[in-house]
């Protein structure tokens, strides 16, 4: 009796998980099946789940016409080097905070703290003034040049994992005579991988997906990132050519999804060690 009533528990439990996790996957067929429809197929009712015959040229038109492209190696360089900047400025930020003592260290860590709390549309318009003055706008220094500086998340992010490493390691490489940026380099990061892989994925998520950004600060369509080219496209095609911007939001999304599926295990195991020691 015990057993069977053990089963039921299951079963509804799974139930349950596979009810709601199909608000999550529907949206992503109805995406896929739009990309693959004909113009006819796009304004009947009901809707057609499986295209007949599914319209692979979708995909070809969307990344020629739509120059969806160069949107992409745009989206690629501001990813990159957005994601260097934050693994460097950010792992250097938390290692002073961590492993350092310094005066003023942990109050001065409480104000990094106490940024987060601002939102980002509060400092936009005075970072919008000196990006104008500095001669930024219209360039991809106003996405990348502000990761190189750290984010009060991601400092708290490896600050907690750094605390977690035993200090014997810092200690013995200093009395070995190691300075502090050898013992950073050669065996606090080389231990922090986990961490390390969370801030550049969320990084580059963030960067990837940045639509706000880009809109503010880049004029010129040559240099348009990804989120800037779908959203030009949904103005400029609108219903009539909607199966091409669902071909360009699954090419978009599709970089994401493999990198996620890739680094998930060191991604999970970054996200449950960073909490080990506050």
């Amino acid at each position: 009796m015990f057993r069977l009533a053990r089963a039921g528990s299951e079963i509804a439990k799974y139930a349950v998980l596979l009810l709601f996790s199909g608000f999550f996957v529907i949206p992503w067929v109805w995406m896929i099946s739009t990309s693959l429809k004909s113009p006819q197929e796009l304004s009947v009712w009901p809707i057609v789940w499986l295209p007949s015959p599914p319209r692979f040229d979708n995909y070809v038109a969307a990344f020629g016409e739509a120059m969806f492209g160069r949107f992409v190696i745009n989206t690629l360089g501001v990813a990159v080097a957005s994601v260097a900047g934050a693994v460097i400025s950010n792992s250097l930020i938390a290692y002073g905070f961590s492993r350092i003592r310094w005066p003023g260290r942990d109050a001065v860590f409480a104000i990094v703290l106490g940024t987060m709390i601002l939102p980002g549309f509060v400092t936009f318009i005075p970072l919008y003034i000196v990006f104008r003055r500095l001669d930024w706008l219209n360039t991809y220094r106003p996405l990348i040049i502000p990761t190189w500086l750290g984010s009060p998340f991601f400092i708290f992010l490896l600050r907690q994992f750094f605390m977690g490493l035993p200090r014997a390691l810092s200690d013995a490489a200093r009395e070995d005579g190691a300075s502090e940026f050898r013992t950073f380099s050669q065996i606090i990061l080389p231990l922090a991988k986990p961490a390390i892989a969370v801030v550049a994925l969320f990084q580059f998520i963030g960067s990837w997906n940045d639509y706000f950004g880009p809109l503010i600060y880049l004029s010129d369509k040559e240099k348009w990132t990804i989120s800037m080219g779908i959203a030009n496209m949904r103005i400029s095609y609108g219903f009539s050519n909607f199966a091409w911007i669902m071909a360009a939001t699954c090419m978009s999304v599709l970089p994401i999804v493999v990198l996620f599926f890739f680094a998930q295990r060191v991604f999970i195991e970054g996200i449950a060690l960073t909490g080990l020691k506050g």
